[in-house]
């Protein structure tokens, strides 16, 4: 049985990270369960760039990417589990359904073992696609929506995740600042692939898709490989240009 829930809401907030060259750099946050967001992601604010910033200062650059083929996804912990130290661990709801809560609209709610008040049916504003998705849990929910990792698990474990600790693949895997819901079936064509190889079909998305990829890249300490970086920064130049 479902229901809606009137939960207090404080507006989504994008946590900015402003480098040396006045970069502004959009983040996503959870709050606690009592401050869950009803903003989607494509309707934040867009991230402005100064004219003449490297969106990627500070990241350092590799000139490949090097497949080692043992990437394993229990290397970065219990999928979407609650019991992690990101933004909006511990909440009592696992990961998926957080940020489902999140980027979803129009929301009712139902109670599950992972979630006391997971959604039930809502809206998706697609970002990769810009197509609106009505989500209604079933068997299916998770074909049609599906959670993304911007800097995908594999190509983190390529990049240098492999030399973490257990607690920081954790925490990488359920950052709230590296994930988007997002339409399945996109979702699956990107795989585990960098920029260099796939970038959302939604080009209006890529100024906040590159900001955000590459503020990970920096948040984490890992590099871009050489055939992402031109993409990255000819997608960051689509952004709106700040004041110096």
């Amino acid at each position: 049985m479902t229901s809606s829930i009137p939960v207090s809401r404080k507006r989504l907030m994008w946590l900015a990270l402003v480098v040396a060259l006045a970069i502004v750099v959009a983040y996503q946050t959870v709050a606690s369960t009592s401050e869950r967001s009803a903003t989607f992601v494509a309707d934040a604010d867009i991230p402005t760039v100064a004219p003449g910033a490297d969106v990627l200062s500070g990241v350092a650059e590799v000139p490949a990417r090097i497949r080692g083929y043992d990437y394993r996804r229990a290397a970065f912990g219990e999928s979407w589990t609650d019991d992690n130290d990101a933004l909006g661990g511990h909440n009592g709801c696992d990961t998926r359904n957080d940020i489902l809560d999140r980027d979803l609209v129009d929301k009712t709610y139902v109670s599950i073992s992972r979630c006391p008040i997971a959604v039930a049916t809502g809206t998706l504003h697609d970002p990769y696609t810009s197509e609106t998705i009505n989500l209604v849990r079933g068997n299916q929910t998770g074909a049609a929506v599906q959670i993304d990792h911007l800097v995908p698990l594999a190509y983190a474990w390529d990049q240098g995740a492999r030399n973490w600790t257990d607690d920081v693949r954790l925490r990488f895997a359920n950052d709230p600042a590296n994930l988007l819901a997002v339409d399945g079936p996109v979702n699956e064509d990107k795989g585990d692939g960098e920029p260099a190889v796939w970038m959302p079909p939604n080009r209006a998305f890529w100024c906040q898709y590159a900001v955000q990829f590459v503020a990970v890249l920096r948040g984490y300490g890992l590099p871009v490989d050489a055939p992402s970086a031109p993409v990255l920064r000819a997608a960051a130049e689509t952004c709106p240009k700040s004041l110096k």
